[in-house]
């Protein structure tokens, strides 16, 4: 089996539609499961993934703005 390493920054923001480059970077990395596992849905579960690590970040960065006495949330969601 053939190793190989890709490294690259990406800043994928929830708010706004991948640029040309995340998404040939995705079809590239999708390729290369489909064809490393034989599996034509290895591209869609690695979509899931990413997505679902997306959304994690996410709300860590959320709950990092929150104060660390979390006792009193009620204020912080009036604003809302």
């Amino acid at each position: 089996m053939r190793r190989w390493q890709i490294r690259i920054y990406l800043r994928l923001l929830p708010w706004r539609p991948w640029g040309a480059e995340a998404r040939g970077l995705f079809k590239e990395i999708s390729a290369r499961l489909i064809d490393a596992s034989g599996d034509p849905r290895a591209g869609a579960h690695f979509g899931q993934r990413l997505s679902l690590a997306i959304q994690r970040g996410n709300a860590a960065s959320l709950l990092g703005t929150l104060p660390c006495d979390r006792s009193d949330l009620g204020s912080i969601f009036y604003i809302i």
